[in-house]
């Protein structure tokens, strides 16, 4: 029994240890994210920080998250014989009419929708490679029209629940249904988008005031296999149909196994039309991000597990009490200060088990919030701090290049056509976006829910 508390302690060190070292590899690109996230979370259970069985029940946890991005990746994957995304890009382009701010309106218009419903790295994954080329038939530098649209993708991601993946794990934390961001949340979306469109003439004035060359000489991609594309716009519409209604059925269907089913119809209507193979599409799923978040899960769950979390709780009751308009206020700044250098992923699903404890601590909610299965409300008054960390984390991310997902995503696929956004370069771009946007938010968040 007296080496019970060294153990503990051990445990807490390599926890902590494990968990810095990791975010710190991320940061400085040493090690490819996914490799680092997955060699952290094997070594928890090698120093025996967590058992294997609790390694994989605190993935289980969160099952949600993974089932809703594997489902929209099979979907979007599915649909790319069809080229559906190629087209629309160069009707953007001919829709400028020679004009750089209708080029770049057009890139928000596109970008906006898309992000509404996939998460906005895989919007970027999608959109982005199709930039480079137009640019250079046109005779733009394409380096900052991918930096606009990683923000609008950033942006747009707060307009529904599912649009960006920290958005989805604190919704999902606070069982919160995809009607129900709609009708609370959607509007804050709305107001960052806003708030770039008024940035975008200024941030982006070398485009926003050119004449574009001669648009004659740009490729026109033909849409292929017409009957899958609107056999597949069916199914879509269906999964957002439901993403909207599920949850208030009779039988709720989450918006998790409302991916999976439209993801699953896509492969049937794939394999029906013979139009690509089951393997070509699975094996095209960007595995790599759903074994990072996995990991991730493990390594929150090792600082879970030996009492980080809860001394970080600790500290925010001592610090905040029960003064929740200045806690909202400042963990939006912080968390949108932190995601810009942090990538806002595994700093939510750090941050939110510290909330909830918190909230414990103050006496603001009961201790069942804390186990994995409760399906109950939080207290009303307790739900600004979490809109104000999913505001922060996602416009966070506009501020450097790797304070998101999708701004890496754009970053390799500059690289590969033979650009780099260098760090110093989105900064120019970022930091006034990030500023602006977090004010405005901080501002929707105060005047809709801590003033009323």
């Amino acid at each position: 029994m007296e080496g019970v508390p060294a153990i503990a302690t051990f445990s807490q060190l390599a926890a902590a240890a494990i968990f810095v070292s990791v975010i710190f590899l991320i940061i400085t690109e040493w090690l490819h994210l996914t490799i680092a996230a997955l060699l952290g979370a094997l070594l928890l259970v090698f120093l025996n920080v967590l058992t294997l069985d609790e390694a994989i029940s605190y993935i289980g946890r969160s099952h949600a998250t993974l089932a809703l991005f594997f489902g929209v990746m099979v979907m979007v994957r599915a649909f790319e014989p069809t080229r559906i995304f190629e087209y629309l890009a160069t009707q953007m382009v001919l829709l400028a009419k020679g004009q750089g701010k209708r080029l770049l309106l057009g890139i928000v218009a596109l970008t906006t929708p898309v992000c509404a419903v996939l998460p906005n790295a895989t919007t970027v994954m999608l959109l982005a490679p199709l930039i480079p080329p137009l640019a250079a038939d046109i005779g733009v530098n394409y380096v900052p029209l991918l930096i606009l649209m990683v923000f609008v993708a950033n942006s747009a991601g707060l307009l529904t629940l599912v649009g960006d993946p920290a958005t989805f794990i604190v919704g999902d934390a606070i069982n919160m249904s995809f009607l129900e961001y709609l009708t609370k949340l959607s509007l804050g979306g709305v107001v960052a988008l806003v708030t770039l469109l008024f940035l975008v003439p200024f941030l982006f004035s070398e485009i926003w005031n050119r004449q574009l060359d001669d648009l004659t000489n740009l490729p026109q991609p033909q849409v292929n296999h017409p009957r899958m594309l609107a056999l597949g716009g069916i199914v879509v519409a269906l999964v957002l149909v439901f993403f909207v209604i599920g949850e208030s059925l009779p039988v709720p269907i989450p918006p998790a196994l409302v991916a999976l089913l439209g993801a699953a119809l896509c492969l049937l209507l794939t394999h029906q039309s013979k139009i690509d193979s089951i393997q070509n599409v699975l094996g095209d799923v960007d595995w790599s991000t759903l074994i990072f978040f996995m990991s991730i899960f493990v390594l929150i769950g090792g600082l879970e597990k030996t009492g980080i979390i809860s001394g970080a709780s600790g500290f925010l009751a001592l610090l905040l009490g029960q003064n929740i308009v200045l806690g909202s206020i400042l963990l939006l700044l912080f968390v949108g200060l932190l995601s810009s250098v942090v990538p806002n992923i595994p700093l939510v699903v750090a941050m939110v088990p510290m909330l909830k404890e918190y909230l414990v601590t103050v006496g603001m909610a009961s201790p069942e919030v804390l186990s994995a299965g409760y399906s109950g409300s939080f207290p009303p008054e307790t739900l600004p701090l979490f809109y104000a960390m999913m505001f922060g984390a996602t416009l966070g991310g506009n501020g450097t290049l790797v304070g998101a997902s999708s701004n890496i995503v754009a970053a390799g696929i500059a690289e590969q056509h033979g650009k780099a956004i260098t760090f110093q370069t989105f900064l120019r771009y970022g930091i006034p976006m990030m500023a602006v946007q977090l004010t405005t938010a901080g501002l929707f968040v105060l005047v809709r829910f801590l003033l009323v």
